[in-house]
Order: structure tokens, then sequence, then C-alpha cells
């Protein structure tokens, strides 16, 4: 079973990943492009020379660029694949419900709580002696992000029988948003963006990348429950007709 599942977890992934790849394809790299654009020109202002490009714009743009998404794309829908094996049967709910609100939960702790503190950034932008600590702080906030989601749906589960399901669901997500809240106050902050960039790039570039997890994670929801549920119709099927 869970060797299908995880199948059709990969499959569901590749389906997001073109989709993610054609938003980033046409609301993305101009950004990027856009955002390389003003760096050469505030090298040229210092008097350097050009570095030397290893590998093409065009190549980056197009099958770098889909390389990447897909084979991310395939991935995460393989792990969520797992994580939807582990919680189905435990969770009373069906597969799509279970699935979207998985998906749900992924992109609030894996993008939306990440991005508030540490927003993407495009080329240009950032000490490259900073990308480590940059990094490491990054990740820092995701693991911080899951746990305390799994924290918070474990005390949701503790008191639904004492607050009922909607006071416990409402409970829950106070805390969790109180946590991240003090988390993101205490971690110390970096704001590296020149002066001089251009503030409608930086939001279009930041919206594109948010806007690229929100299509992947919901195409991943949606298609990975209606094809584990389409298995299980076709799985039922045979059985029913015995009994009759």
């Amino acid at each position: 079973m869970v060797g299908k599942l995880l199948v059709r977890g990969m499959l569901a992934g590749i389906a997001a990943g073109l989709l993610t790849f054609g938003f980033a394809r046409v609301a993305g790299e101009p950004q990027v492009d856009q955002a390389i654009s003003f760096e050469e020109k505030l090298d040229a202002a210092k008097g350097e020379p050009p570095e030397p490009e290893l590998v093409s714009r065009h190549t980056q743009a197009g099958l770098g660029l889909f390389t990447g998404v897909m084979t991310f794309s395939a991935a995460v829908g393989g792990l969520f694949a797992l994580t939807f094996a582990y919680a189905y049967g435990r969770v009373r709910l069906p597969a799509r419900p279970l699935s979207a609100w998985l998906a749900l939960a992924a992109f609030v702790s894996l993008a939306i709580v990440p991005n508030i503190k540490y927003p993407a950034n495009p080329p240009s932008v950032g000490d490259p002696e900073t990308i480590g600590y940059r990094t490491g702080l990054f990740f820092l906030m995701i693991a911080i992000s899951i746990a305390v989601m799994v924290f918070s749906i474990k005390l949701r589960r503790a008191w639904v029988e004492r607050l009922g399901a909607w006071n416990a669901s409402i409970a829950a997500g106070i805390v969790f948003i109180a946590i991240i809240a003090v988390v993101q106050l205490a971690l110390p902050s970096i704001n590296e963006v020149p002066s001089a960039f251009p503030a409608v790039v930086l939001w279009r570039f930041r919206a594109a990348a948010i806007g690229m997890q929100a299509i992947l994670w919901t195409t991943i929801g949606l298609l990975f429950g209606a094809l584990v549920e389409r298995y299980e119709r076709r799985q039922s099927a045979p059985r029913a007709a015995v009994l009759q």
C-alpha cells in the first residue's frame, strides 16, 4: 500500500512541478532578469569587470529551471505520500480531505512561516559571505515551524473532547501563531537589500516565490487525494461484486 501511495505522490508531484515551472517562467524569471541587470549596472558603475558566465542565462531559465523544479516537486510528492501513509487511518478523515489538510499544513509551515521572517531574495540582493548564515537561519525557521505545527495538532486532539472540534481548532491555531510570533521576534533579522534596488522587482519576485509554493502544494494536495480515492474505489469494486 505504501509503495502505491508513493508512486501516486510522485505523480502528483510531477504534475505540480509542470504547473510550477510554467508559473515560474512567466512570473518569476522576468524579475530575475531585472535583478541581474541591476547587478550588472552596479558592477559597471564600480568599474568591476562582469563575472564569467559558467552557465548561460538561457539554460538557467530553461532546462536548468525545469530540471530543478521537477526534481524537487517529485521528491516533495514522494515525501508527502509517506506522510499521508503515516496519518491515514490514524486520523478520522477520508483521503481527499486529509490530503488537502496535510498540504495546507505543509504550505503554512514550510512556505508561509519561513518566508515571513526570511523572504526569498533575487540575485544581487544579499552579501555572498553571509549565504551560509542566512541559509542556516532559514532552515532553522522551517524546523521550528514544523515542530510547532505538530505540537499544535497534538494540542487540538487533546482539547477536542473538552472544547469541541471547532473551539479546539481555534485554540490550537492561536497557540501556533503565538509561539511562531515569539520565535520570529527572537531570531535575528537580516536586511541586505541595497537601497537602490527596485522595490517593485523585489516585491514581485517574492510574490512569485510564494505563488510557486502555493501552486505546488495546492496541486499535490488536491491531485494526490483524488488519485488515492480513485485507487480505493477500484480496490473496493471487486470486493463489492463478490459480496453480491
